[in-house]
């Protein structure tokens, strides 16, 4: 039976967002619906609430969620009712080009629910990245939810589900980085900070952040930066070059998303070094290197989507090594809040007051 429940909506184009009642329906075959215990406000839901992904409003928010499985559809295995769960904006499909090549992280062919949540009176609702997590319950795909150690807290547990995996997952799986690496992190914001923190994790011998912002700065010490570079009074290039022995850092890893930062990290890499983009750019960016430069320097120029990451392999590790002591997740929640606060949220984010603020359920 349909469920009625409280929701954050974006109605238009940077119109303020609202609670809204919405219609959470039963779930279908291979479909879930999870109640929620708490939602990371994420740029990304900016993003759609400002027109930046698509025109598809309504907009159900949120996406970097942990909850409960409520009840389950047809043909559903891998989770049950009671189940504590993560959920992933990534459900990889076993079937397509690059999950069959082993490559699952890089899955052509994700899906998510197929039945819409709707307002009361009929109007289907675009859910943010397939999750829609701004809500009391929502209804996924069952290959969204990823059972991890109950354990650990909601609002720790689900900033997995997006920009902190994006971040730890830039360093150590598209990155690369290993025991002994130098490392640098321009833009030190979620995601830049968990590069920092997956960097250390993974035995960096030199972490070094790059912000225009001390706090970020302040900030990015206490995740394992070993060093820090306010790119609005140093050139960056010529600090890490410094740091470094006249080098370069090993792995540069971007998290801002702009031509400019990208061209800092190029070249502040070593030769052969690697640089990953993991900051997200707008679709009318464009990037101009000598390709000369390019060819010379040799190494390896990545992107990194959701940290290439497979959540049923990365979740339940990182859950388990936050619960070892080994992993401060709970240094990223700045603030818990409800959901009548997001709108003001999405101000204190936009001003970088706030690492994340989490809504709690």
């Amino acid at each position: 039976m349909a469920q009625e429940v409280r929701g954050v909506i974006a109605p238009g184009k940077n119109e303020p967002v609202r609670v809204e009642t919405i219609v959470v329906p039963d779930p279908g075959p291979h479909e879930a619906v999870v109640r929620v215990q708490a939602c990371g406000v994420c740029h990304t839901d900016l993003h759609y609430k400002q027109g930046g992904i698509n025109d598809e409003f309504p907009f159900l928010l949120g996406h970097e969620a942990a909850g409960v499985v409520e009840s389950v559809g047809d043909g559903v295995t891998d989770v049950a009712p009671g189940d504590f769960v993560i959920l992933n904006w990534r459900a990889v499909c076993g079937k397509c080009r690059a999950c069959l090549r082993g490559r699952p992280w890089y899955c052509f062919d994700t899906h998510n629910a197929r039945q819409r949540m709707t307002l009361t009176d009929g109007t289907e609702l675009s859910p943010a990245l397939g999750i829609g997590a701004f809500a009391e319950k929502t209804l996924v795909a069952a290959g969204q939810c990823t059972k991890v150690d109950p354990a650990v807290s909601p609002a720790v547990a689900g900033l997995l589900g997006c920009g902190v995996m994006a971040g730890i997952g830039a360093a150590i799986n598209t990155g690369g980085v290993g025991r002994g690496d130098s490392v640098a992190v321009i833009g030190c914001g979620g995601v830049g900070d968990a590069a920092i923190a997956g960097s250390y994790l993974a035995g960096a011998a030199k972490v070094i952040a790059v912000d225009i912002d001390d706090r970020k700065l302040a900030t990015a010490r206490t995740m394992g930066a070993t060093h820090t570079v306010n790119s609005a009074e140093t050139d960056p290039v010529e600090a890490i070059r410094e740091l470094t022995g006249g080098f370069g850092a090993d792995v540069v890893i971007e998290a801002v998303g702009r031509p400019e930062t990208y061209k800092q990290a190029f070249y502040a890499r070593d030769l052969a070094g690697t640089v990953v983009l993991v900051g997200v750019p707008t679709p009318e960016m464009k990037l101009e290197l000598p390709l000369l430069d390019v060819f010379g320097r040799g190494g390896a120029l990545k992107s990194s989507w959701y940290g290439d990451c497979l959540p049923s392999r990365d979740f339940p590790m990182l859950v388990d090594l936050h619960l070892q002591g080994r992993l401060p997740l709970e240094k990223f929640v700045s603030e818990a809040i409800q959901l009548d606060e997001v709108e003001k949220a999405f101000e204190r984010m936009h001003h970088g007051d706030v690492l994340r603020s989490v809504v709690v359920l």
